[in-house]
C-alpha cells in the first residue's frame, strides 16, 4: 500500500528521522511514481493557494491596519488631543494590530498558532512584572495628560519639590527649580500625591503681617497701609476688568471650564487689627495681584512696611523689658 505524503502537513512525529521520511519518498517514487507526482502536485497547488490567501490577507490587512491609524490621527488632532496620549495610542493600535495580523496570516498558511498566541502570553506577563514601576508611572502618565492638573510653565510644589514645569512626558515629569536643577519625578507617585499648582488660575491673594508697637495709632495705620497698597500698581482695585484678566490668561491654553470659579468683581485690599501680642499689636493686611505679579509685590511691598511706616510715625515693635531703677537709701 502507497503512503500518501501531504507536503504541506507533514506528520509530525519525534520517532521520524530525516532518513526514513526520505527513504518512504523514494519507495513511493520506485513503486508508483504517477501517484507520487500526482499527490505532490496536488499537495503544491493547495500550498500555493494557502500562500497566495496569506499575502492577500496581509496585504488587505496591512492596509486597513494604515487607513485606523490615519482615522485615529485626524481624530486626536481636530480633538486637541495630548500629543503624547495621541502617539502613545495610535502606536499601541497599530502594534496590537499587526501582531494580530501576523498571527492570522501564519494561521493561513497551515500552521499551529497555539503555541505562539501561549508564548506571547507568557512574553507578556514576564515583561509587564518586570516593568511593574514602569506601568505604574506610564499608567500616572495618562492620568496626568488626560487630567491636566498642570501643564509645562506653571509652578507647581509636588513631592517635595518646588519648580517651573519643563516637560511632562507619558512616564515621567521635569522640574526646574529655583536653583537650576532639574529634577525628574515620576509620574506614579506624582499623580496619587498632592499637587500645588501655583499657576492654575490667574488671580492670587497676597497676605502680609505688620506689627507696630503699642501705642500707635490703629485707625491712622490702617489707613497708611491702604494708601501704600493703592499707590502700587500692581495690586488689583475694585474696578479692576477682571473679564479682560481671564482673556489674557486663557491665552496660554487654558478654557473657562477648566479653570473653574471666575471672580466678577475683585475685593478691596483689606487691612484689620488681627491681635494684641504681648510686645506689639498686629494687623493682617490682604490684597489680590496677578499670579505672576505675586512674588515681585510680596517683596516690594515688604520693603515698603519696613521704610515707609517709621517715616510716618509707626515704629516696629521688639521683645524689650522695661528696668526701674529704685535708689534705695
Amino acid at each position: 500500500m502507497l503512503l500518501d505524503i501531504d507536503l504541506t502537513n507533514p506528520p509530525v512525529n519525534p520517532a521520524d528521522t530525516l532518513k526514513q521520511v526520505t527513504e518512504t519518498i523514494i519507495t513511493q517514487l520506485q513503486s508508483d511514481p504517477e501517484t507520487f507526482w500526482h499527490s505532490a502536485v496536488q499537495s503544491m497547488i493547495t500550498f500555493g493557494l494557502k500562500v497566495l490567501a496569506a499575502l492577500l490577507i496581509y496585504i488587505i490587512g496591512s492596509w486597513l491596519i494604515g487607513r485606523i491609524k490615519k482615522i485615529l490621527q485626524r481624530s486626536f488632532t481636530r480633538r486637541n488631543t495630548e500629543r503624547t496620549i495621541a502617539s502613545f495610542t495610535t502606536s499601541a493600535v497599530t502594534i496590537s494590530l499587526t501582531v494580530l495580523l501576523i498571527i492570522i496570516t501564519v494561521s493561513t498558511l497551515g500552521v499551529d498558532t497555539t503555541s505562539l498566541a501561549a508564548l506571547l502570553a507568557a512574553g507578556g506577563m514576564a515583561i509587564g512584572m518586570a516593568l511593574s514601576g514602569t506601568v505604574q508611572n506610564f499608567a500616572g502618565g495618562i492620568m496626568l495628560l488626560l487630567f491636566k492638573p498642570f501643564k509645562a510653565g506653571d509652578w507647581i510644589d509636588a513631592q517635595g519639590v518646588s519648580g517651573t514645569v519643563m516637560e511632562v512626558n507619558i512616564t515621567a515629569t521635569k522640574v526646574l527649580t529655583l536653583d537650576n536643577r532639574v529634577v525628574v519625578l515620576p509620574n506614579g507617585a506624582l499623580s496619587n500625591g498632592t499637587i500645588d499648582n501655583y499657576s492654575a488660575r490667574p488671580l492670587r491673594l497676597i497676605q502680609w503681617t505688620v506689627s507696630v508697637a503699642y501705642g500707635s495709632d490703629a485707625d491712622g495705620c490702617i489707613q497708611t497701609i491702604k494708601d501704600m497698597l493703592a499707590s502700587e500698581p500692581r495690586v488689583l482695585k475694585e474696578d479692576t476688568d477682571t473679564d479682560q484678566l481671564y482673556k489674557e490668561f486663557n491665552a496660554s491654553n487654558y478654557q473657562l471650564s477648566t479653570i473653574g470659579y471666575k471672580m466678577d468683581k475683585i475685593p478691596a485690599p483689606l487691612v484689620a487689627l488681627k491681635e494684641l501680642g504681648a510686645n506689639d499689636i498686629t494687623f493682617v493686611v490682604r490684597c489680590w495681584t496677578r499670579a505672576s505679579d505675586y512674588w515681585p509685590v510680596f517683596f516690594e511691598m515688604n520693603k515698603r512696611f519696613y521704610t515707609e511706616l517709621p517715616q510716618h510715625g509707626y515704629q516696629f515693635a521688639y521683645p524689650h523689658v522695661d528696668v526701674t531703677m529704685v535708689n534705695a537709701q
